[in-house]
Parts: structure tokens; sequence; C-alpha cells
């Protein structure tokens, strides 16, 4: 029987259950083929408020769950996902335009993305701290309560989970805003395995829509955190908009990543690495390589080498399973792409290959003797277009990768480990690969951008414990603190700690606490 069957989710959403959806429905197409796969419900703001109700409602007690149960849940949501991987991944290739290795690739790091997040409810969730009072001072986590994830269509399983997971993980509920062009793998899937894994009704809310149920999200009041992964042009509008309700939002966004080759790496291992950075899922990742800076002495032989994979890369219908990329996932995304290629070449850019499309298949691109100006070069592309820019010195080469408005990834290819790292470091970035291409990710590691590329580190490991909890301070007396009673409406005269109170109304203590009291009343005073 199918775990996704479409009678399930038809022209629904999920809020407490599969709910027939207020903002009607909408087709979920397989880009490869124009085809319909299906009609998934489409949410309203209307729904999101009843949504963050529920949720507000269900999360104390869900934070109230012992550790090990709310990670058991976990745990079998990893296992459903194992489980049913090759269906899930077939609406991975078909909904988005992965590639099946793509597509495997992207389900093996969701799950091991539960299975991390399954261990953070047994993390310790506070510290002991120092106080100059006889008393018990420490510092502890709570959740936050009711946190919104806005997930884009690129890498729809991780790019949700990541956030979905360890919110849940931490006590808090979820709602959900998937990408409406990729619903399915990045929205159904989650609403079913967790439902089926035993979460609690409530808990986890998954709503597709347009920009005004991201609005709703954003400023309803009872969704304290925001986690967005998209565009740096519509992060920018989330962060004001967040800011403007006094919420934290996480914002991952763009990139336009460097791959350095230095002149002793191998050429022909240089030129894998950088086909694999800039044309895996049609270039449209956040780390994708997007600035090929060459050593002088290695250029030549590197353009051929990348132009030549590129020529000879099969591009077509991922689900054929004969290819090695797919379609880009839009005629506005692939038109947006052919234009930043031909504002190049019309700038004096050397089209070594590519640069050409039929429907939403466009070919892998490499430009050559490109400038910092050209559009292609200096703009983030997302799509598969390698853009390649000569150095002549390693200060040249490290002024190039750092001129730039994003700083998410840097990759660095040298047969000399020590030499690229001390590179890395006059380059301002989230990542560093020395020896890698730009575009990797883990469960456990810190993830997150500088720039425009986002808000730092955000996800990955011990890091969520910061996002997506709240941190409190608590003392705790053996018995009620012995205060100084104070006869006037204030003590008159500043003093300082630890020294007798001169003001006959106030009465001191010989331990010199109520000297502290007096002095902080006296500040909130002047304050006032």
């Amino acid at each position: 029987m199918s775990f996704l069957k479409q009678e399930t989710w038809t022209g629904q959403v999920y809020s407490g259950g599969w709910i027939a959806s207020e903002g009607g429905d909408a087709p979920v197409r397989e880009p490869a083929t124009g085809r319909e796969l299906g009609r998934v419900g489409v949410a309203t703001p209307g729904v999101v408020a009843r949504a963050a109700q529920e949720a507000a409602v269900a999360q104390p007690a869900w934070a109230a769950v012992p550790h090990t149960e709310r990670s058991a849940i976990l745990r079998r949501a990893a296992g459903l996902w194992e489980a049913n991987a090759a269906e899930i991944e077939d609406w991975v290739i078909r909904e988005s335009g992965k590639i099946g290795p793509a597509a495997q690739f992207e389900t093996h790091v969701a799950v091991q993305e539960i299975y991390e997040a399954a261990t953070l409810p047994s993390r310790p969730y506070g510290e002991l701290l120092p106080s100059e009072q006889p008393r018990l001072s420490f510092a502890e986590r709570v959740p936050a309560g009711v946190v919104g994830v806005i997930a884009p269509f690129n890498f729809p399983q991780i790019l949700a989970i990541r956030s979905v997971a360890p919110a849940l993980a931490l006590g808090n509920a979820v709602i959900l805003k998937p990408d409406p062009r990729t619903a399915v793998c990045g929205g159904v899937v989650l609403a079913r395995i967790f439902a089926e894994a035993g979460l609690p009704d409530g808990l986890l809310h998954v709503l597709p829509g347009g920009a005004d149920v991201g609005e709703a999200l954003i400023t309803d009041p009872l969704v304290r955190i925001i986690s967005f992964t998209g565009s740096t042009a519509v992060g920018r509008r989330v962060g004001e908009l967040a800011a403007r309700h006094l919420k934290r939002a996480h914002l991952e966004l763009g990139g336009n990543s460097a791959l350095v080759i230095l002149d002793d790496a191998d050429v022909a291992k240089a030129a894998s690495a950088g086909a694999w950075g800039s044309f895996l899922h049609q270039g449209q990742i956040c780390m994708t390589t997007g600035r090929h800076l060459v050593a002088e002495a290695s250029y030549d032989d590197y353009v051929a080498a990348l132009a030549d994979k590129a020529s000879h890369l099969p591009v077509g219908d991922p689900a054929s399973g004969t290819v090695a990329l797919g379609p880009i996932i839009d005629e506005r995304q692939r038109d947006k792409v052919h234009a930043l290629v031909t504002a190049s070449t019309d700038a004096g850019a050397r089209l070594a290959a590519g640069g050409t499309y039929e429907g939403l298949f466009y070919r892998p691109t490499v430009l050559a003797d490109v400038t910092p100006q050209m559009p292609a070069y200096a703009s983030e592309v997302f799509g598969p277009v390698a853009p390649v820019l000569k150095f002549s010195s390693i200060d040249e080469a490290a002024q190039l990768a750092a001129e730039t408005e994003y700083g998410l990834s840097l990759a660095i290819l040298t047969r000399d480990v020590m030499h690229g790292l001390e590179l890395s470091r006059r380059i301002p970035t989230g990542i560093v690969h020395i020896n890698e291409q730009t575009v990797d990710d883990e469960p456990n590691v810190p993830f997150g951008g500088l720039f425009d590329s986002g808000t730092g580190t955000r996800f990955g490991g011990t890091a969520n414990l910061d996002a997506f909890t709240e941190t409190r301070w608590v003392t705790v007396r053996g018995d009620i603190a012995p205060l100084p009673v104070l006869t006037t409406r204030h003590c008159r005269t500043a003093v300082v700690a630890r020294t007798p109170l001169e003001d006959p109304d106030c009465r001191s203590r010989p331990d010199g606490s109520a000297t502290t009291i007096a002095r902080n009343h006296a500040m909130k005073l002047a304050r006032a």
C-alpha cells in the first residue's frame, strides 16, 4: 500500500489531522514533463491563525513529556522515513527534478537529521552559575513555544526537517510552510511520517501557501521563532517583518561561493570538483560553486577540462535514470538563469560550453574570460553555470574570493593543505572546505553563512539548542530572602556596595545586602 497515497492529502492541509483546504488546491507538477502529479491543498492566513492557537495549546504538554519519549518518537519517524525511502525518493525525483542519486542523498541526510535531533532532548539543558548571594543560581533552556518554518523547493526534505525535527525534539510545536512547488516531498511526507510515528495532534501543522500565508506565520503573536531558508531578497523582508514583531528569525539565504584552484592542484581532479560544485541539482543549491578562481598557470587547462565535462553531461528527465542533470524548477527561474548568461556574454565572456536550453532543461554552462563585474559572476545564478576567472597571486585570489556580498561556503584545492588553510582565514565565510568542492552538509555540524548569506550558524548539532530554545535565569533559596524595610518612598542617598547606608530611614543589614538592594532601587528611580 502507498505510504503517500493521494486520497489522504488531495485538496487538504495538515492541521490537527487532514482537513479540507479553505484556499482551494493547486497542481503538483513534474517540471521535467509538465504533467500534473496531483493537487495539494492551499492554506489561508485564517488557517495559520487557528493552527497557531492549536499549536500553542498543545505545546506545553509536549514540553512536559519525558525526554526519552520525545526521542523515541523522533527515532520512530526516522525509521519510517527509511522504510518508505523508495516512494519518497520517487516523489523527490518527479516533483523537484532531482536525479536519482541526488534524491537518495537528500533522503539519507533527512533521516540523519532526525536521528541527530533525537539526541537533543537528552543534552544538558542548563548550567550552574555563581552568585554573590547565598542561593542556587542557574541558567536553563526552555522551549520557545511555537516555531514557524518556511522551507524552499530545492532540497525540500532537508531544508524542512533540519528545523522541524530539532524544534519538536526540544519541546516546541511547529507550523511548516513548504514551497507549493514541492509540497508533497517537502510537506506531505513530514505530516505522514510524524503522524505515523505517534506525534500528538496539534504539534505539527503543514500549510502550503503563498506570500500571504508566510506573512501570517511571521506576524502571528503566538509564533515566537521563524526559521527561513530562501533567497536573500525574500530573507530581508522576513527579517524586517520578524523584527517589527520582536521575534527571532533564523535566516539561511543565498550564496555565491568561490572555488579557489591554486597552481599546484591537479587540474583534472579540480575540474571534476568544479563540475560537481556548479552542476549538482542544476546549480539550484545555496552552496553551489558560483565562482571558479583559477591560478593563471592552470587557467586554460582548467577551462578546457571543465568545458569538456560540461559538454558530455546528459540532461533530461531524471525519472529515466540516465541523466546527470534534470530540469530547472520552472520557467521563471530558467529565464533568470539565461538572462544572466546572455548579459555576461554580451559583456565579453566567452561561452566555453552550454548556454542553451530546451524547455526547462538548461545545458551545463562554462563561462571563460569573466570579469568581476559580469552578472553571472557577481550574482547568485541558481542554475548550472560556472563562471571562471584567473588570478596571478595569492593576494589577488584572497581579494577576489572575499569581494562578494555573500559569505556561505568556500573551497580551496591545493596539494599544500596548510597553505590552503592559511588562505581560507583571509576569506570570511561560514563554511570552509580544503580539497573539497563547496556543496556539503552533515546533520551534526554547524551550518550558516555571513553577510547576505544569512544570520550566521543556526542549524546543526548543538547550534540547534540555541536556535529553538529560550534561556532563562533561575535562583533558588532554602527560605525567603531577608530584605530591608524601607520606611520612606525611597533611599535618598546613593552609596557604593557593601558600605553602611547613610539614610537612617533605610534599615541596613550587617552583611551589606541591603546596600545592594537600595542601590538597585535608586537606579530604577533614576531611569524612571
